[in-house]
Parts: structure tokens; sequence; C-alpha cells
């Protein structure tokens, strides 16, 4: 149980290191969360700071998830006796919470998709490229990153009922299916940080991304 613990502390402290508000500090002399919509993210960044500081923070914020898996896996094979799918999900789930409320910051963090890609690709490739080809087609059509990030996040635990291969850590004689509840509470996180933009949807009010600029 320690050991449980101890992961889930270290990967909520490696998602509460939030890029956005270092990078827009250093880059652009401001908070991020001051401007625009307040999202500490990289679409705040795109629209405030701009392409080059946005594509740093997605990159960064990804890389949270990548990291947190690691160490899980890296745990995992060292104790031998862990259960690796549960650390693995602890891992995932600890780092998008920490993204999302970091202690470094105010408990004032983003909304978690960049990093739950980041969890989700090093956890299974085949259903991580599968979510984000998925969203990033919803964007180029609809414009809103909000609507793609959303669908994308609905979309993990249907994959995880009809995909057993491609795991990065699936013990014999188990399938994909113990990584449903995981799944939905990872999509449950991000719908929860887009709730706001999920009314302006809905609403036909949501802001629109231009790929022009």
């Amino acid at each position: 149980m320690f050991v449980y613990i101890i992961m889930g502390v270290i990967a909520y402290l490696i998602g509460s290191i939030n890029f956005s508000v270092i990078l827009s500090k250093k880059m652009a002399g401001f908070d991020i969360r001051e401007k625009g919509s307040g999202n500490a993210g990289s679409t705040n960044m795109l629209r405030s700071v701009g392409k080059k500081a946005a594509a740093l923070t997605l990159v960064c914020d990804i890389l949270k998830g990548v990291v947190s898996i690691s160490i899980a896996m890296i745990l995992g094979n060292i104790i031998q006796s862990l259960d690796k799918e549960l650390l693995v999900q602890i891992a995932g789930i600890a780092v998008v919470v920490g993204h999302t409320f970091p202690i470094f910051f105010g408990f004032k963090g983003g909304k978690g998709v960049a990093t739950s890609l980041g969890v989700l690709i090093l956890s299974n490739w085949q259903i991580g490229l599968i979510c984000l080809v998925f969203a990033l087609v919803l964007m180029a059509l609809t414009r809103m990153v909000s609507l793609g990030s959303c669908a994308a996040a609905v979309l993990f635990p249907v994959l995880t009922l009809f995909i057993n291969d491609n795991y990065t850590v699936l013990s014999e004689g188990k399938n994909g299916n113990v990584y449903f509840i995981y799944s939905v509470i990872l999509a449950i996180i991000v719908l929860y940080n887009h709730r706001s933009n999920i009314k302006r949807i809905l609403n036909g009010t949501e802001n629109k991304l231009s790929f022009k600029k």
C-alpha cells in the first residue's frame, strides 16, 4: 500500500508543475491564468502568448503524463509483487489531478487534456493514437478544441471495452477491461474541467480557433 501512495504523490507533484504558468511568466511577463480564458493550458497560451509558447507547453504537459507512467512501470518491474496495472492507473489519475489542481500554483491549473494524452499514449499507443486522430479531425471540422478534447475523453472508455492489445502493462490472464474504470475516471476529470465549454457548445457560443493566425 505504501508504494501505491508514494507513486500517487510523485505523479501528483509531477502534474503540479504547470509549464503554462512558468513559460507565460518567462516569455511574456504575465501569468497565463490572468489572460484570455484564464485556463493554464496550451490553447490559451496560443491565443495569449503565441505559437512557440503553446507548442512548448503542449510538449511539456504531454511529457508529464509520459514520465509519470514510466516511473510506475519501472516501480512495477522492480517490485514484482505489486499490481502493475493498478500502479499505472494511480500514476495516470494522480498526474492529471495534479495538473488540474497544482499544489505549487494555488490549485488552479489546466484542463488535463495534454497530460491525459501523454498518459494514454504510454499506456496504450493504439488507443492513444485513435483518440488523438479522432480529436484532431473534430477540431479541424469544428475549430473547437474543447469539442475534440471532450469527444476523445468519452471515446477512451469505449475503446478499452473492445481493444485488448498494445497495453504497455497488462498481466497474463487480464484484458483491456481492467482499464475501464480508470478510463472513466480520467474522462470524468476532463469533462468536469470542460463544463463551462460544454455549456457554450450547447448554446452555440463556444470560442473557435483560427488556423490562419
